[in-house]
């Protein structure tokens, strides 16, 4: 008898001696460091990100001079068209787009004196602060990243000497004219 109880004592005693294991072993991952940030969300486009940007939906088409534009873009004249594509359809959200959302807009006109794609790319964690974390591109008519004839891609938070930047300041939300 004095066995089966020192048998059932030692299993209570196990017992409680892993309870105590995984109660100290919670609070120490509930004690990590405060000051440890989860990473802010990032989305990089390639090439593939701007695929088929015709089949999404047409936000916004202009035509003629357009005040807003300026001489950023070739062609703000009254023979160009402005063609303006979301992917998705993404609207903003609380006043800002959410990383990831992706705009394409296309100028052209009849005689295809005018012809351009430029893209805007909201890419988050703190990659251009002083631009709401948009990073801007010019697109080949097929949708691929163009090159700067040198290997390297036309894309950036300063693209064009930061011109970009400094007109879509102007927007009045977060960076875009179109919606």
């Amino acid at each position: 008898m004095v066995l089966k109880t020192k048998i059932k004592s030692m299993k209570k005693l196990n017992l409680f001696t892993l309870i105590l294991m995984f109660a100290v072993f919670m609070s120490f991952q509930s004690c990590k460091d405060n000051n440890e940030k989860e990473p802010n969300p990032e989305y990089i486009a390639d090439d593939s990100s701007f695929s088929g940007y015709m089949s999404w939906p047409l936000e916004s088409q202009n035509q003629g001079p357009d005040p807003a534009v300026g001489e950023a873009h070739i062609g703000n004249d009254s023979t160009v068209t402005r063609w303006i594509y979301f992917k998705n359809g993404q609207d903003p959200v609380s006043g800002g787009y959410p990383v990831g959302t992706i705009i394409v807009k296309h100028s052209g006109n009849p005689d295809l004196t005018v012809n351009e794609y430029t893209a805007m790319v909201k890419r988050g964690n703190d990659f251009n602060p002083n631009g709401g974390d948009w990073e801007w591109f010019i697109l080949n008519a097929n949708g691929t990243i163009a090159s700067d004839g040198s290997g390297g891609k036309l894309r950036g938070a300063n693209l064009l000497d930061g011109n970009c930047v400094a007109c879509h300041a102007f927007a009045t939300a977060d960076y875009v004219f179109s919606k």
